[in-house]
């Protein structure tokens, strides 16, 4: 879990892109749940480990359901 040498926010989606991910820092990030036409919008501070370890995930793309993503699509999608 090191983030010290990362720029903020980072981005990152589902490989069905039906998920997409702002990661604001270590222990925040903002979330868009595509669920047919509807968009739905999560804004999640990580209290708790598995919060955390999906953060963790996410950044360094450890489980293979993430994919990189970008500022353009985020805003896109928002």
């Amino acid at each position: 879990m090191n983030n010290k040498d990362r720029v903020f926010p980072q981005y990152r989606k589902l490989v069905n892109e039906k998920a997409y991910y702002k990661i604001i820092d270590s222990r925040n990030f903002e979330e868009i749940q595509l669920i047919g036409s509807i968009k739905k919008f999560f804004k999640i501070n990580a209290n708790q480990y598995p919060e955390i370890l999906k953060i963790d995930d996410m950044l360094n793309l450890t489980n293979e359901n993430y994919l990189e993503s970008s500022e353009k699509e985020w805003n896109e999608m928002s």
